[in-house]
């Protein structure tokens, strides 16, 4: 009789155990507390990134325009913010002494709470312009060939870009890597010339096999490539080193080459194709319908010096089921704090999202004062997103912010939900992981701009300066 009373307790106590299950399950989930809170940048640099006092959420109308938030109308998924790792990049911040590097790291790749937590990086496979000199990973001398690419070597990579992974991931295990080559081995191109040129045919199975040895070199290391495309900028052949591929090129490439490569390899690494300007969306589109190249194909990457952000829903709208990715945009020497975070802000972090990019990438991510290094014809008014000095000072550009008000606050695994655009002021929200609700809004206007946050029935009131970017969470 004992028994069966014990039994009958413990059949009682079990919906309350789980309840108690659910609910400490559920501790790290942040409920809207009435409050949200808000994070400013302005033009005049009077306020980078600073966090503002609380605004609370009210019943109470008002004649406003409004921002509607719609956590029931869901979008895509993002996999991270960050900037491309160039070469340079890594020179420069490991030129820092140990205290201030990882002071650093901890303040771009953590999720502490003064961190700007990047959660993506783009690095190039072989020399970027951003490096001090190019270089593939199978130079050879002019004549020679190196079918078997017995002379494969990571080479400059593994004093700056592989040592500095290593550390960042340490930091964050789970950041995601994309590398994109601005040319192959001079040896495998029509021109013998780092600049221009093409890929001959005859060396495309060579270079497939050249992309699974990075691939596999990368990770001998313990870095995780997750995605490449196979070529940047293909159809701007003047940088140095740079290469001339067209639509059609990579759709024989990708189908014939580098996919059933991957394949064979079982390589889980994704293939991106364009990584080029919103002015020729035709381009990824064009391999997209090709019957052999599209199998292999993950998504399409975007720049946007020319063409208009857009560009990324035309491919979305033709293939739903492909990705979109924003991989490169620079902020330039010549211009200012005011323009490029306003144009960026809206161009680059919001309309990417707004038009289902999975991620957003601004250009290098650090230099000296001097915008150095960079190859003879490279980009020498690339300004990156730190300037570390050659006294070790660190300076926090404008790009820093740009991202910052992103990568902060909406960690891989967010998923975009619905709001309006309401006038000038852009706006792109996200629930993350957690729960928060994150709202990054941009005034394009040219006054300041009153307006309300709306949410479940019940809204904020708040005002933002012209120009000035401000992400809410809540």
């Amino acid at each position: 009789m004992k028994n069966i009373n014990k039994k009958l307790q413990i059949l009682l106590l079990l919906p309350l155990i789980a309840v108690q299950i659910k609910c400490g399950s559920s501790q790290n989930v942040v409920t809207n507390s009435g409050k949200a809170s808000s994070w400013i940048t302005t033009t005049d640099e009077s306020s980078k990134l600073k966090k503002q006092e609380d605004l609370v959420f009210s019943s109470e109308t008002n004649s406003n325009q409004t921002i509607e938030v719609n956590p029931s109308e869901k979008f895509q998924t993002i996999e991270g913010f960050g900037f491309s790792l160039t070469g340079g990049s890594a020179q420069a911040i490991l030129k820092l002494d140990k205290a201030k590097k990882e002071a650093l790291l901890q303040e771009l790749f953590s999720r502490k709470k003064d961190a700007i937590s990047l959660s993506y990086l783009r690095i190039s496979i072989g020399a970027s312009d951003l490096n001090e000199k190019v270089f593939s990973y199978d130079d050879l001398p002019e004549g020679q060939t190196d079918l078997k690419l017995e002379k494969f070597d990571l080479g400059p990579d593994l004093n700056d870009v592989v040592p500095l992974l290593k550390e960042i991931l340490a930091i964050n295990p789970q950041i995601k890597i994309m590398g994109s080559p601005w040319s192959p081995p001079v040896w495998m191109k029509d021109n013998g010339s780092s600049k221009g040129g093409s890929l001959q045919p005859k060396y495309y199975q060579v270079y497939a096999e050249y992309f699974l040895k990075y691939i596999e070199a990368m990770k001998s290391h313990g870095i995780v490539i997750d995605a490449i495309t196979p070529q940047n900028e293909p159809l701007h052949p003047g940088n140095n080193p740079s290469m001339y591929m067209t639509a059609e090129q990579q759709a024989d490439f990708i189908g014939n080459n580098l996919g059933p490569a991957f394949a064979k390899a079982k390589i889980k690494t994704k293939i991106i194709v364009y990584d080029h300007n919103c002015n020729k969306p035709e381009y990824p589109l064009t391999i997209l319908k090709d019957a052999k190249a599209n199998p292999f194909v993950a998504g399409s990457a975007f720049h946007l010096y020319e063409g208009d952000i857009s560009a990324l829903s035309t491919v979305h709208d033709a293939f739903p089921n492909k990705d979109l990715y924003f991989t490169e945009q620079y902020t330039g020497s010549k211009s200012s704090f005011e323009s490029d975070l306003k144009w960026s802000v809206k161009n680059v972090v919001i309309g990417s999202m707004r038009n289902w990019s999975k991620n957003a990438l601004s250009w290098g991510l650090a230099n000296d004062e001097y915008y150095k290094p960079f190859t003879p014809g490279g980009c020498s008014t690339c300004k990156g997103a730190l300037m570390i000095d050659h006294a070790q000072n660190i300076k926090r550009e404008v790009g820093y912010y740009i991202i910052g008000h992103a990568s902060k606050f909406v960690p891989e695994g967010s998923v975009r939900i619905g709001s309006n655009i309401s006038g000038n002021l852009y706006n792109v929200a996200f629930k993350t992981p957690s729960g928060q609700t994150v709202l990054i809004v941009e005034n394009d206007g040219t006054a300041a701009e009153t307006f309300n946050i709306k949410y479940n029935q019940k809204q904020i009131s708040t005002t933002l300066n012209a120009g000035a970017v401000a992400t809410y969470v809540w």
